[in-house]
């Protein structure tokens, strides 16, 4: 199990990507945590507004969107149940046990993953910290997950595989040739979430085949300082997309 979150400004951008995968068919909502009804009873509307009226307690926050994808190795393949347990565990261990959160199940990779879209405002209108929760919080809670529920490991050992992801499918990135911006999202989603990788030459080994970079900045820029990278087209500066 390979666990990667993020957290944006926008969380109608991360909403709809999700929704618009449902109606495309190759996903679907197949639970929520936190919502007053079943996900099949709730429009769109519905689903969007339970995030809004709570981030309303704290519009200081601007990073308030969370997304988060839960990758398994292309072996597995679980019942719906499973993979609802298996978040809502997660999202416990993660400190979001108490957040309003929506699941969802895509069928467009190689390999099986969900996603979960949340806000980091709580109900009392404080804010979530998200400083270090991958390490802090998301990596034991993997760690005991994978245990739990006899997942296959993303860290192996001698007594277990290496946890493995097949190649995904996604066209290079022509500048000119294409939107440039929409390409580069379309890569960095699908490589992201399929993809484990520990440093950023073997992350950029990886987006060179997609003709994308990931660039750290200068060492005494903002962005180095504060862990972020830049995402463009790896001949040109014009397109950009920013990660911290």
């Amino acid at each position: 199990m390979v666990a990667i979150i993020k957290t944006g400004h926008s969380l109608h951008k991360v909403f709809y990507y999700n929704e618009n995968k449902v109606k495309e068919r190759v996903a679907e909502c197949i639970g929520a945590g936190n919502y007053p009804i079943d996900v099949d009873k709730m429009g769109p509307t519905v689903k969007l507004n339970r995030f809004l009226k709570q981030l309303q307690l704290n519009e200081n926050v601007k990073r308030n969107s969370v997304h988060i994808s839960i990758n398994f190795d292309p072996s597995e393949n679980y019942s719906k149940e499973k993979l609802m347990a298996i978040a809502d565990s997660y999202m416990e261990k993660i400190g979001f046990g108490e957040q309003p959160y929506l699941v969802y199940q895509h069928h467009d990779s190689g390999h099986a993953h969900i996603h979960l879209v949340s806000i980091n405002v709580q109900r009392d209108g404080t804010r979530i910290d998200m400083q270090n929760i991958g390490k802090n919080r998301s990596e034991p809670a993997r760690k005991e997950i994978e245990e739990r529920f006899g997942l296959v490991k993303a860290q192996g050992n001698k007594n277990s595989p290496d946890f493995h992801l097949k190649p995904i499918i996604s066209g290079k990135v022509q500048y000119g040739r294409s939107e440039s911006k929409k390409a580069i999202t379309n890569v960095l989603d699908q490589v992201l979430s399929s993809y484990k990788y520990t440093s950023l030459p073997q992350l950029n080994a990886v987006l060179k085949q997609y003709n994308v970079l990931a660039d750290p900045g200068n060492e005494d820029s903002r962005m180095f300082k504060a862990k972020g990278l830049m995402y463009r087209y790896s001949m040109k500066m014009e397109n950009l997309l920013v990660y911290p």
